[in-house]
């Protein structure tokens, strides 16, 4: 009974370790369906460690060939997941303590951002009522840089007229997406990698677009459409539902921090 209360500092480490792990898991899948897939994984997980703790053999034995032998297909369900946490991984810059600091954002529990998303709603709210159509993507942990080369890169401040004037159907820069990164638009005209989803017929090149970078990346998008007008928020490549312009701000900011 004593060597089970015995704790070293490496075993304090380990279940820290195993803890964060679990929790950016948690982080990664909240909101989706393979949340509950992964909740349940967690609890078969863990009735095996307390079978092995209290020495039932026969039934950690059996939990655990049941464990190994649905790897493959926990890799294969959490397919979309897997990839978005190693693109995570690939384009985290450990040289770079600001860069490395910011894929630690899932452990502030204050929302903050320094983006101005209240211009950026406000922004569409105005186009929406001309039926301008946009496409704006937000760069979160995941590095769009892969992407930039596609349109023309550039360094403007948010603000209200800037986006309003972009997406003025004379304006040259109108085609395409543009991507915003912390407070600046870093680029415009960008092509996105489309979806291959089946979508309502009502839904055009811009709703595929943004559900497309959304299913390869952690990016946000905001879409006005410039048949209805509409204004249509995307994450992990589904739409996101809002009552009105104040929600959308305030899951915005959330889905930033």
């Amino acid at each position: 009974m004593l060597d089970f209360l015995d704790f070293s500092f490496l075993d304090i480490l380990d279940i820290v370790l195993v803890a964060v792990l679990l929790y950016y898991v948690y982080k990664l899948l909240k909101g989706t369906v393979a949340i509950n897939i992964f909740i349940g994984i967690a609890l078969v997980v863990l009735i095996w460690k307390i079978t092995q703790a209290l020495q039932m053999e026969m039934l950690s034995g059996l939990l655990g060939t049941l464990i190994s032998l649905g790897a493959i297909a926990i890799l294969i369900v959490f397919q979309p997941e897997v990839r978005k946490f190693l693109l995570m991984l690939g384009s985290t810059n450990f040289t770079n303590k600001r860069s490395f600091l910011k894929q630690l954002s899932f452990l502030k529990t204050e929302i903050y951002t320094n983006m101005d998303v209240e211009s950026i709603v406000f922004a569409c709210e105005e186009m929406a009522v001309t039926k301008t159509g946009v496409l704006i993507v937000l760069e979160r942990n995941n590095n769009l840089d892969f992407i930039l080369s596609t349109g023309d890169k550039m360094n403007i401040e948010i603000n209200k007229p800037i986006l309003t004037s972009i997406f003025y159907k004379n304006s040259p820069l109108h085609d395409g997406a543009i991507i915003v990164k912390d407070n600046f638009i870093i680029a415009t005209r960008v092509i996105l990698p489309l979806s291959n989803k089946s979508l309502p017929s009502r839904f055009g090149l811009r709703h595929r677009a943004a559900i497309g970078i959304t299913e390869k990346t952690d990016a946000l998008c905001l879409i006005v459409s410039e048949e209805t007008g509409k204004i249509s928020y995307i994450k992990d490549g589904e739409f996101v539902l809002f009552k009105n312009n104040n929600e959308l701000i305030e899951m915005i900011r959330y889905d930033l921090n």
